[in-house]
């Protein structure tokens, strides 16, 4: 692992480095789980799981503060599986292959997984300090909450007796994050029938890659390229009359990434395909301007290709369709400066033999203000002759500028870094939400280290940012002891 275990905080990276080599995408954690119930066994710790497979580890308060609240540090045990379609790596069995590039770690075409590796990693450490001084402590570690936080709901309130807890789980050095944006999933279903192309038709395969994807929640303002968008929008500019047949077309593969890379096969009338080309071609000149700096990677290409699948007879409505789907930010907070409020991730498209399947992810601190958005996209598919599955709702966490943790994480930070906290809300779905929800009276805030690039394969992490989030992490235990 590229001497990874011998970064300095040493127990935090060590336990960092045990995690990379364990296969831990969403519903597939069985062995993370077990690692984490055989770590607490080998130091004598009681534990608790549910039916879920959530874990607690209680972990006895250093002597002298056994009176103190129990704290629960709160992380999940599952990771986003994306990679570069020309990298090899099963997610199933492979360790991540990571590699440290200066005060970065970074990895080789897949996630790293320091979302939410670092977040457990720094909970185990931290637990084994002989030098960090604590109250009782209880580990929370959940399960799939990448793909649906199902730990988060199936947690049942009596697993836990404490109730402060701090959600590892944040990606912003200094930022003290206390509400996160509720979210929710809407699957389209189109019908579609196939019909043999025309003679004289020749079958191109157009492709759009080179994006840089990232979290559709956290990334979803920062005007980055979503391939499935723009895949669309190349066809309707090279074919404005809708003169081809699509064969297949899929893009995307997490609800919660921005799509990187789409592909579509089209059949064209010969005596049209080199002007098709050449329109491919000028849309890409005109995506790169628009794109600019945000997203330079743009890369759109056409080729023929052979393809024995008939095309579908609905293709203007299919490309009509993913033009009329919203995606980006729709709405920002009027309470918090440059923090969306509401918007909406196009994620995933595939085309089967008699279904085009489409999958949508929306997020807004308003929940009415979601419900709105994904009635919108019902709408929609309902007017190309389509149903809509609005599913996976689950709420947001509202801000309490009264919280007694927030205001001790404030005080230490400015202890330990001489500054203020930034104080604010994420637009993204943290588990604190949910949690919220099923233990009453729970008082949380959430902080972490730098991580770049969560949910795609350019995720890396800050060394550096990762010690001083350790060494805050302690600093604010000692202060609850």
């Amino acid at each position: 692992m590229s001497g990874i275990a011998d970064l300095r905080p040493t127990f935090l990276f060590r336990h960092f480095e045990a995690l990379l080599a364990i296969p831990r995408g969403s519903g597939n954690e069985a062995a993370a789980r077990q690692h984490v119930l055989s770590w607490a066994r080998e130091h004598g710790w009681d534990t608790r799981t549910d039916a879920v497979g959530n874990v607690v580890v209680a972990v006895p308060a250093t002597p002298g503060h056994e009176d103190a609240p129990t704290v629960v540090l709160q992380g999940h045990l599952d990771i986003v599986c994306e990679k570069h379609s020309s990298v090899t790596h099963d997610f199933l069995k492979d360790p991540i292959p990571a590699w440290v590039d200066g005060d970065v770690i970074r990895t080789r075409g897949t996630t790293l997984g320091a979302d939410n590796g670092i977040g457990v990693a720094a909970a185990m450490a931290v637990a084994e300090d002989p030098e960090a001084v604590h109250g009782p402590l209880e580990l929370l570690f959940t399960i799939d909450e990448e793909t649906g936080m199902t730990g988060a709901f199936g947690l049942q309130a009596d697993l836990l007796r404490g109730r402060v807890m701090l959600n590892l789980d944040s990606e912003d050095e200094g930022t003290l994050f206390v509400g996160c944006a509720g979210g929710g999933d809407s699957i389209l279903h189109l019908p579609v029938t196939r019909s043999p192309a025309p003679l004289g038709t020749v079958c191109l395969e157009v492709s759009v890659s080179g994006l840089k994807g990232g979290h559709s929640g956290l990334d979803i303002g920062q005007n980055r390229g979503n391939a499935l968008k723009i895949l669309a929008r190349a066809l309707a500019f090279a074919a404005p009359g809708g003169d081809l047949g699509i064969a297949g077309m899929n893009g995307g593969s997490k609800r919660n990434a921005i799509p990187r890379e789409a592909r579509a096969v089209v059949h064209i009338p010969g005596t049209q395909a080199r002007s098709f080309q050449e329109r491919i071609q000028e849309f890409a000149r005109i995506m790169a301007e628009e794109l600019g700096a945000a997203d330079p990677g743009l890369v759109i290409q056409v080729a023929a290709t052979p393809d024995d699948r008939a095309p579908i007879t609905r293709s203007g409505d299919l490309i009509r369709l993913l033009l009329a789907l919203p995606h980006g930010p729709l709405a920002m907070s009027s309470e918090i400066p440059g923090l969306v409020q509401t918007s909406t991730n196009l994620a995933i498209v595939t085309l089967e033999d008699h279904e085009c399947q489409v999958v949508c992810n929306s997020r807004s601190f308003i929940g009415t203000a979601m419900e709105a958005v994904r009635q919108g996209i019902r709408a929609a598919v309902e007017l190309a002759g389509g149903t809509a599955d609005l599913v996976g709702q689950y709420p947001g966490w509202r801000p309490n500028v009264n919280s007694q943790v927030l205001q001790v994480c404030r005080e230490v930070w400015r202890e330990v870094s001489g500054r203020d906290a930034l104080v604010t809300a994420i637009h993204a779905g943290l588990e604190c939400g949910v949690i919220g929800e099923r233990v009453p009276g729970m008082d949380m805030i959430s902080f972490g280290p730098d991580i770049r690039g969560a949910h795609s394969p350019d995720e890396h992490v800050s060394i550096s940012s990762t010690g001083r989030f350790y060494d805050y992490l302690k600093a604010v235990l000692r202060r609850l002891a």
